[in-house]
Formats: structure tokens, C-alpha cells, sequence
């Protein structure tokens, strides 16, 4: 779930407050910031080391930090191990439903792209209790009411137009938002793939085709070879 608005819009108070009602049901939760300073300062050790790693693991007293760059912002949110995401920002993003979190009714109207199941922040606390049939759900006082719209309403679409379902990832979303459709007509995400490959940890979806294609080329070359036997999975890592 996004968790969108403009500053001093209450996105912060509201998600820290979501995020300790999941944490106490005793779902595992990731928060995704997006910062629109520099993190990692060039010129300083961590800066040349991410110019030559892949990826650079920083241990501090205070904390510990996983530097890398991601091609997408699947492929950053595929490095979260969590039951529950909530991401802070990235308005732009067009592939989960949100929260917008405002400080007028002409915010929630402006940030309004057809993602939003509800509004939250500091129009919360004038009063406001709904804006073109938005319910509006004051985060600080009523987080619980917040966090079962995420566990109820969240989900996340794999964001790579493959057209399968008959529309792009965003034109789905909206329709899932809407009630039209579920995450289950998704293709992507209902189907078990028979065949999954991974590049640099980022999944790269096939059409059923080219999964028994790749299946059976696969298995009729290593058929061939001393010592093949048939089993349930088969790995094969191509390091470049």
C-alpha cells in the first residue's frame, strides 16, 4: 500500500502508526521511503565502494544499511522479505492502490489517479469525512481502521505490461481498486510458471509457450548426459 501526499501532509504520523498496529498483529512489515536527497554522499568510502560492488552492506552502531541499485521498483521491493509494504511517497507509482494523505479536500483531488481506496492525514482531524466518495480515515486516531484496509486491500502488480490479462498493469490496478476485477485476473500472479528465470534476482515472466519451450529444450539436452534423472526441479545459475 502507497501512502501518498505533499509535505507536512501527515504521511510519516500515519504510516509509523499503521505500521505499529501490524506489528502488533504479528505481521512481519517493510517500510519503502522515497528520499528525494542524496543517500549515499559521493566521495565518501561507501560512495566508491557502490561505484565498483554490486552491492555494499554498511554496519554502523546505530544501524545496518544494504546499498545497491535497483533497475526497477520491483526489483527494489523484491529485496523485502515481509508480509506487509508500506511505501512512503512515489506518487508516480502506478501499480498498488494508496492512501492519500492530505491537507485539503484539493490535495486528495490533484493526487486522485484512480489508485486511492481512502484518504488519511491532517484533513483527518478537520473534520472532513469523505471527499468524492473517499472515506477519510483519521491515522492517528483510528490506525487499526487503516491497517485493515491494507491487509484487506493491498496487493501489488507484477508492473511489466506483459498484456496477457488484456490490459497494462496500471489500467488493472484501477480496475481492482474500483471492484471490477481481482488480483486473481492477473495472469502473472494466479498461474504457478513451470519454468521461472531470474536475472540479477529479478524475475523475467514468460508466456505459457515459452515456458514449454524452455522446459522441454532443456530437458531433452540434459537427457543426454551421464547421470541426468528426472526430478520435481531443475537449477541451472549462469554466473556473468
Amino acid at each position: 500500500m502507497a501512502f501518498v501526499g505533499f509535505k507536512k501532509s501527515g504521511k510519516t504520523t500515519t504510516i509509523e502508526k499503521v505500521a505499529r498496529v501490524l506489528k502488533e498483529k504479528g505481521y512481519r512489515v517493510a517500510i519503502v521511503k522515497s528520499m528525494h536527497s542524496e543517500f549515499d554522499r559521493p566521495g565518501t568510502d561507501t560512495w566508491k565502494f557502490s561505484r565498483i560492488a554490486d552491492s555494499v552492506l554498511v554496519h554502523a552502531k546505530d544501524t545496518d544499511a544494504l546499498l545497491f541499485k535497483a533497475k526497477d521498483i520491483n526489483a527494489l521491493f523484491s529485496m523485502i522479505s515481509s508480509d506487509v509494504v508500506l511505501i512512503e511517497g512515489f506518487k508516480s507509482i502506478k501499480h498498488v492502490p494508496k492512501v492519500i494523505c492530505a491537507r485539503s479536500e484539493d490535495e486528495v483531488r490533484e493526487l486522485n489517479d484512480g489508485l486511492a481506496i481512502a484518504v488519511s492525514g491532517v484533513i483527518a482531524s478537520q473534520g472532513v469525512k469523505e471527499v468524492d466518495g473517499l472515506p477519510v480515515i483519521d491515522g492517528t486516531r483510528e490506525p487499526e481502521k487503516l491497517a485493515e484496509l491494507v491487509l484487506k486491500r493491498g496487493f501489488m502488480l507484477p508492473n511489466i505490461d506483459c498484456g496477457l490479462c488484456g490490459f497494462n498493469c496500471e489500467q488493472m490496478a484501477k480496475l481492482i481498486v474500483k471492484g471490477e476485477k481481482s488480483v486473481n485476473d492477473c495472469v502473472v500472479l494466479s498461474s504457478r510458471p513451470k519454468v521461472i528465470i531470474k536475472i540479477d534476482g529479478q524475475p523475467l515472466y514468460l508466456k505459457d509457450w515459452v515456458q514449454e519451450l524452455v522446459e522441454k529444450t532443456i530437458k531433452g539436452m540434459l537427457s543426454a548426459m551421464k547421470g541426468y534423472r528426472e526430478g520435481k526441479r531443475i537449477e541451472i545459475i549462469i554466473n556473468g
